[in-house]
């Protein structure tokens, strides 16, 4: 049979977690409570609300017969795809998740996951950045992943130390003014 007569979206559904962030091997999936119960309310509202509210529009449209023309239907059915792979990367993620506590941090004195890290830059702008998970990770909000290189540089080290790292724009370098271990919203 001519593949112009075969439907082709197996590569599709084969591919599920492509552009999804991979955690690397041999890594904990770290997470902070709020990011933890974040992801949980997520899941909860993707499989209680709406996923059930686009199967009730998929069969809808189904039942309006000819489904090769039908918005909703098509629409519909790739919507619940897409919620489906959302569904089982989150449930992966959860299944995995180490939950840290940062408030439980008896070591203080140090940066390790969970801080909050006041630093100041080559210029004397004075920067914080939150050290949480990799799927909590905002740049937006100075929240940085505990993987990326900034992380990993201002891990261990302590107020008054100086940590270089390679910033996409060149190596650069910081000095720790104060860390605390708020827990974050």
């Amino acid at each position: 049979m001519s593949k112009a007569f075969v439907r082709e979206e197996a590569p599709e559904e084969e591919d599920e977690d492509a552009g999804l962030p991979a955690l690397p091997a041999g890594t904990r999936n770290y997470m902070t409570p709020a990011g933890h119960a974040r992801m949980q309310a997520e899941l909860a509202h993707l499989v209680r609300v709406e996923r059930p509210e686009v199967v009730g529009v998929v069969a809808w449209a189904a039942s309006n017969g000819d489904r090769s023309e039908n918005g909703d239907y098509l629409y519909g059915k790739k919507r619940l795809r897409e919620i489906d792979r959302r569904i089982r990367f989150l449930g992966k993620r959860l299944e995995s998740a180490l939950v840290v506590d940062p408030r439980e941090r008896t070591d203080t004195d140090a940066v390790y996951f969970g801080a909050t890290v006041t630093v100041l830059d080559e210029s004397g702008e004075e920067l914080r950045y939150s050290i949480v998970g990799m799927d909590e990770a905002d740049p937006g909000r100075q929240r940085i992943s505990w993987l990326s290189p900034l992380a990993r540089a201002l891990l261990k080290a302590r107020v008054g130390d100086s940590v270089r790292f390679q910033a996409p724009g060149g190596a650069r370098a910081l000095e720790i003014v104060a860390i605390d271990y708020l827990l974050l919203d």
